[in-house]
């Protein structure tokens, strides 16, 4: 019997099938090395998400506010806990790609369903702050106005 030596049609399309293939592998993985290099000229949008708190809105924040009237002041949180009712967070983020330009939070914790506390980028080390004259009157012993 005689030797049979592959040649022919279906040789040259075995070795172009295996040759298209690495081309294909070869020109994915490079494009993939090249995912992590930003291109020149390309603008890339600010991604606002969450909620924007400002100062003036933390100002307005008071001990023993009511959950409805927490939430008419800073609006729906971002975070409500499942597992921890009485915390809610409030979180602003600006992103610019993958970089983060701005983040700022507020967590809101409440005891019940009135006010406890207040932790975040907005809020200063003396919250709740105290009125200096309800402060002046207490010192002195002096009853607090009841005017009506």
């Amino acid at each position: 019997m005689p030797a049979v030596t592959i040649t022919g049609k279906s040789a040259l399309q075995s070795r172009s099938r295996i040759t298209l293939s690495f081309c294909l592998l070869l020109s994915l993985s490079t494009l993939g090395a090249c995912s992590g290099i930003g291109f020149p000229g390309v603008y890339r949008i600010n991604v606002l998400q969450g909620n924007i708190v400002d100062q003036e809105m933390v100002d307005q924040l008071k001990p023993d506010m009511t959950r409805r009237q927490v939430r008419f002041v800073l609006g729906t949180p971002i975070v409500e806990d499942t597992f921890n009712a009485d915390r809610w967070d409030y979180v602003y983020v600006v992103r610019r790609g993958n970089d983060n330009l701005i983040r700022s939070q507020l967590t809101v914790l409440f005891d019940g369903d009135v006010l406890a506390d207040v932790e975040g980028d907005w809020v200063g080390d003396n919250w709740p702050e105290i009125d200096e004259e309800d402060d002046a009157k207490t010192e002195t012993g002096a009853a607090p106005d009841t005017d009506g």
